[in-house]
């Protein structure tokens, strides 16, 4: 019955605990016994609560019983990124500087999640404060990739992408700041979405570059992540960047999956050098199989797209070097070399030398840097205007069509280790999934088959305006089902790892 519950999507899991086939403490122990198998070899968990996870679970049961009415995703388990607070369990951003910290608050997509009955299993590994694409800046050490134990499985949220990917959880939480959602989704084979900037909340959530960070799902399919989107997300007075407008209907795209006469624009600017043979080949497959389903396919210039990758280095990093000039020894988290004979300033420099690891204080001196005084103009002034092309030139796009897509990322996941000395070839792995994140607008990656060359999975980008998330998830459902009557089955049912 373990396996059978574990094979199940997260709505058909959620309709059986509510119809009483199965339990939530069915359902979250099958999770737990496949972590406890597999996880020594993926290491996507940084923490696993098993007693906490099956409590949450009891207490859905506990609500069924009383004839109470339950959500879609109630007794769900579900694996949640470690940058999320969360009261009961350490959240540590993968940073030695927060190791074993005990937040004394939920994060708002915490909140949600438990209002929602979803089963929180534990918190899974990332790059050190969500700064990477690979995973491997981790402070605790990397994660494999399920397909390809000698892989990446993307970053920062690789841990959440392996952890699905490896059948240990049937949904996770991700953080999506310049591709971190949608780059692990690709390499994994998963669907994973960054909803619109300000459509989730960033309430509680460890900050990297703040005008760019969201929250999003990942899924093995387009229904469960449209169901993970609507549960967690909606308007939080507690966020400032909040936007007070209903959720998209997400769900409702995601069961229609109709795309006869949209409008799709295959962005110019995403190709040429730098992709992988099998990746453009399977995108143009999947770019045809839109245009049989009745889809209108034209191409689009996005000139300013060219300059996104420098932008966004000069603008995340500016803002975490703000954002994390917070872990100063102080109040709390790690502190080093406090013997008495030493000054705060002394104790601080020694602290976060430690604490941080070399991917973190990269950033942070390159955005010192572009803020100072006599280069904030030049350096950070500058990408903000470039930033302000790049809105625009999505703008002018969807005057003429509904959504654009491209290519997800422009490789499958490459080896571990191949990137870590070479920080601008692991940045250019967000090279397309970088754009949206700077206009704030609406995108989500959905498998799109294999690359012929390595058997890996290649994901294709659905990009949409703000606030049109749903149209996202219409597309990528269209595409979903066509794919899998063409494949005979779900892509991930010829991964190692599928049960």
């Amino acid at each position: 019955m373990s396996g059978d519950l574990i094979r199940l999507t997260a709505a058909e899991l959620g309709a059986a605990i509510r119809d009483g086939e199965t339990s939530a403490v069915e359902a979250t122990q099958s999770y737990l016994d496949r972590v406890a198998a597999v996880d020594g070899d993926i290491h996507a968990f940084l923490h696993v609560d098993a007693d906490a996870a099956l409590e949450q679970a009891r207490a859905v049961d506990a609500r069924r019983a009383e004839g109470a009415e339950l959500g879609p995703l109630a007794g769900v388990p579900i694996a949640h990124k470690d940058v999320f607070t969360t009261r009961d369990m350490p959240t540590t951003a993968a940073s030695r500087i927060l190791e074993g910290w005990r937040p004394p608050y939920d994060a708002t997509v915490t909140e949600r999640l438990r209002a929602a009955g979803l089963v929180i299993l534990g918190k899974t590994n990332m790059d050190e404060f969500a700064m990477g694409s690979s995973t491997e800046n981790s402070a605790f050490g990397p994660t494999a990739n399920p397909w390809d134990v000698s892989r990446i499985p993307g970053g920062s949220s690789g841990g959440s992408s392996a952890a699905v990917a490896a059948f240990e959880a049937p949904l996770a939480t991700g953080t999506d700041t310049g591709g971190s959602i949608r780059q692990p989704a690709a390499v994994c084979g998963l669907v994973g979405a960054k909803p619109t900037y300000g459509g989730s909340s960033r309430y509680g959530l460890i900050a990297f570059a703040s005008s760019l960070d969201t929250p999003g799902p990942f899924a093995r399919n387009v229904l469960d992540a449209a169901l993970l989107h609507e549960a967690f997300s909606g308007h939080d007075p507690r966020d400032s960047t909040s936007i007070d407008a209903p959720v998209p209907p997400v769900v409702e795209a995601a069961r229609r999956g109709d795309v006869d006469g949209l409008r799709v624009g295959i962005v110019r600017e995403f190709a040429g050098e730098g992709y992988q043979t099998g990746v453009l080949q399977r995108f143009t497959e999947a770019v045809e199989v839109l245009e049989s389903l009745g889809a209108k396919v034209v191409e689009v210039s996005c000139p300013s797209f060219r300059s996104a990758l420098a932008a966004y280095y000069l603008i995340a990093p500016s803002e975490c070097s703000s954002n994390l000039a917070r872990f100063d020894a102080m109040r709390y988290g790690l502190r080093s070399g406090d013997d008495g004979t030493r000054s705060a300033e002394e104790v601080m420099a020694l602290t976060r030398a430690e604490g941080f690891g070399p991917e973190v204080k990269r950033r942070i001196i390159l955005g010192t840097y572009a803020l100072s005084s006599g280069y904030y103009d030049a350096y950070y002034g500058s990408a903000q205007q470039v930033r302000t092309l790049i809105k625009r030139d999505f703008d002018a796009a969807f005057e003429h069509v509904d959504v654009l897509v491209s290519p997800t990322t422009p490789t499958t996941a490459f080896p571990l280790g191949e990137r870590v000395d070479d920080p601008m070839a692991m940045y250019l792995a967000d090279l397309c999934t970088i754009p949206a994140n700077l206009a704030g607008n609406a995108a989500l990656s959905v498998p799109c088959g294999l690359a012929p060359e390595d058997g890996l999975p290649v994901g294709l980008q659905i990009m949409a305006p703000v606030l049109a998330d749903d149209r996202t998830y219409r597309v990528g459902a269209a595409l979903e089902t066509a794919l899998r009557d063409r494949w005979g089955g779900d892509l991930l049912a010829r991964s190692p790892y599928a049960v």
